[in-house]
């Protein structure tokens, strides 16, 4: 059977879920939780995701994210990949971590996105881990963020959550008041149905029927395109790069002319590089061939090597510039 289609798209909403291989339990420790909470805000700085809510069990996460870069697939196999390498190393294991491809599910912005947020938020009350008056105590769960904006992270934005609930302002007041609410939800079941929980995590879509209607006929121009389609992709992931890039040559009056006749390992490109793959998903093959420093496997021993020394005049140069995320 072939695989679904993963939809990208500019402002593109999801519910990205995935299990621990043969559902083990990848987050049975504080230490993996805390390792994959800092991969996410990691992927968000690459890719300018913004997430709306997120809930972390024993064997499975949450995500409700939207993506302004239609960077869904590199961010996901960049957040996946990474902390699967760094949970591996870690405990000197190999192996698959997850059950495989990460499952999304488009999310209706207007109708899908505030009910998935609480039905996230109502993970660990489902799971019977505790009453929904005690949820702000939760660790692994955005709802403690919600309750406590000095906890939040820049990538974390609770404002279409309270939205739903009524309106709800993001003052004490309404926050509390958010609190009841997830009481109520939790308590009516006909609330639960009309918000369409049981659907959250099956199929391909959380939002209404025109909704649906509308990516169907997407989804068809898509796949009109066959190859072309995910050529145009590569494109426009590769001009994001390229305008990310100009700009930090800019901050070190240097253009593209400078490159080729550098050498490989000047500290600049190697400051260039670390600075592009930490706030972008770009390949070492695309480093390489750009910036002229070699194989792809020179770029990663390199800026790694870089990092852990780096040169702090450089960085300061660089810091200020902020390209579009892809």
């Amino acid at each position: 059977m072939a695989r679904p289609l993963r939809m990208e798209s500019a402002a593109g909403v999801y519910h990205v879920l995935n299990r621990g291989n043969y559902r083990a339990d990848l987050f049975r420790t504080e230490k993996a939780k805390a390792a994959f909470l800092k991969c996410l805000g990691e992927t968000c700085a690459k890719t300018g995701w913004r997430v709306h809510a997120w809930c972390l069990m024993s064997n499975h996460y949450h995500l409700a994210i939207s993506t302004p870069g239609a960077n869904l697939v590199d961010g996901m196999r960049w957040l996946q990949g990474t902390f699967a390498a760094r949970f591996n190393q870690l405990r000197r294991e190999r192996g698959h971590l997850f059950q495989g491809r990460y499952k999304s599910l488009v999310v209706d912005p207007d109708e899908g996105l505030g009910p998935l947020c609480h039905y996230i938020h109502l993970n660990p009350v489902r799971a019977g881990l505790c009453a929904v008056e005690a949820l702000p105590a939760q660790r692994w769960c955005s709802l403690g963020w919600l309750m406590q904006p000095g906890a939040r992270t820049e990538w974390y934005d609770p404002a279409e959550c309270l939205r739903h609930a009524g309106e709800l302002t993001d003052t004490g007041a309404g926050r509390r008041a958010y609190l009841k609410y997830l009481g109520w939800l939790q308590e009516d079941e006909p609330a639960r149905k009309a918000q369409r929980f049981e659907a959250m995590s099956r199929g391909w879509i959380i939002g209404t029927r025109d909704f649906a209607k509308a990516l169907v006929r997407e989804q068809r121009e898509m796949t009109g395109r066959g190859p072309r389609g995910a050529t145009e992709m590569q494109v426009a992931r590769e001009a994001l790069w390229q305008e990310t890039l100009a700009g930090l040559l800019r901050r070190l009056r240097r253009t593209a002319a400078d490159l080729p006749a550098a050498g490989k390992s000047v500290a600049w490109k190697l400051a260039l590089a670390a600075v592009m793959k930490e706030r972008t998903t770009v390949t070492n093959r695309w480093l390489a061939a750009t910036l002229h420093m070699g194989n792809l496997h020179e770029v990663s021993r390199k800026v790694t090597a870089w990092a852990r020394q780096p040169d702090r005049q450089l960085l300061g140069k660089l810091s200020a510039t902020t390209g579009p995320k892809g």
